[in-house]
């Protein structure tokens, strides 16, 4: 049993208790996801072979140029979706005490969230986006429509909850995450002014605050470099942890002027050297086979229990943050919030379910 794996199940010793005490805000973002297989060969009516990479479904495509192509495709199942979200339901598979501020559905939350609502303190604030989630063998593609993230400015957040409660909220939690901010068009302001009206008035210790930035690809350098600037600015009031995937990680390293980076040791590396640009607490990058982060104490990598034929992928790197989260809340070092991570993820991918505790421990002993 390796180091990382004997660190994680001691600190589930007695987790129960423990996640019960923490307090947790996320948000912001909430999405109708559809999961979409692409059909390559229809047998029957119930039957069909899926096409299971990538690289195949996009040389289908191509062979369409100048010409046209029907494509088929089939909804395996309809769930909540969003980075918020999903990283909030895997807190909550935990037994974690969760409020969750986003787009759920206004003035009724919308269906796929109802079971999520009950479990948690939910409060929407506008109708959610949809995104349709085309699964492959080796990634996915999210095709979103993310015009009702409009709605979710500071603005709306004061009319639909409140200046003070929002200041209360705060106040109360423990653990916070802010997720998503490629899609929402006005994170970057609600960043500005939580900095602003909210971080100076919390007393007590610094909390932590998440950032999952979600594929910032088609958002400029310059909105990118910016967004990162606000990232920093947050560790004045907090401890503030970044997590990124692999691609993203890339992007922000091309932003901010960091050479490229190799993989294993050279990604910690590039982590450790993103963390120190940043001047803040921890910088997270989480590839398909394994984990890095940075602290102030060093750099590490964790593997990951890879699966080359996932259940499910949309949603492993929500689950994934979720896990290393819960590591923090249990105050686990940086392997054990690895391992925790890439487990949870890992266990994901394989029953498209999130794991609760026990679950979670009886696939860290298989490992």
């Amino acid at each position: 049993m390796s180091t990382p794996v004997k660190k994680a199940l001691t600190l589930l010793d007695g987790a129960e208790e423990k996640i019960k005490k923490a307090r947790l805000l996320i948000g912001l973002d909430g999405f109708v996801d559809s999961i979409i297989r692409i059909v390559d060969k229809r047998h029957s009516g119930e039957s069909f072979d899926p096409i299971h990479t990538i690289d195949a479904f996009s040389k289908r495509v191509a062979k369409a140029a100048g010409r046209s192509a029907n494509l088929e495709t089939v909804v395996e199942r309809q769930k909540l979706g969003g980075n918020g979200p999903i990283m909030a339901s895997a807190l909550v598979a935990y037994g974690a005490k969760v409020r969750y501020i986003g787009n759920l559905g206004h003035p009724k939350i919308h269906p796929v969230f109802a079971e999520f609502a009950k479990k948690c303190d939910a409060i929407s604030v506008a109708e959610p986006s949809y995104t349709d989630a085309l699964e492959f063998d080796d990634g996915k593609l999210m095709l979103t429509k993310p015009s009702a993230l409009l709605d979710l400015t500071w603005k709306n957040l004061k009319q639909k909850v409140g200046g003070d409660k929002l200041l209360k909220y705060f106040q109360e939690a423990d653990f916070i995450a802010l997720n998503n901010w490629t899609q929402i068009p006005f994170m970057s302001e609600i960043w500005v002014e939580i900095q602003k009206d909210i971080a100076p008035k919390l007393t007590g210790e610094k909390r932590t605050i998440f950032f999952d930035l979600s594929d910032p690809e088609k958002r400029t350098p310059e909105d990118v470099k910016a967004g990162m600037e606000l990232i920093s600015g947050f560790e004045r009031h907090f401890h503030a942890i970044l997590g990124l995937n692999e691609s993203e990680a890339r992007q922000i390293a091309e932003v901010l002027g960091i050479a490229r980076a190799g993989k294993g040791a050279g990604l910690a590396e590039l982590a450790a050297q993103i963390r120190e640009r940043l001047k803040i607490s921890v910088v997270v990058i989480h590839p398909r086979e394994y984990a890095v982060a940075a602290d102030p104490d060093g750099e590490t990598l964790v593997d990951g229990p890879f699966c080359a034929k996932p259940l499910i992928s949309t949603g492993a790197g929500d689950h994934f943050n979720a896990g290393f989260l819960l590591g923090r809340i249990l105050g686990g070092d940086l392997d054990a919030a690895l391992q925790i991570g890439v487990a949870t993820s890992g266990f994901y991918v394989r029953t498209a379910k999130s794991p609760a505790l026990a679950d979670l421990r009886k696939f860290l002993k298989e490992l």
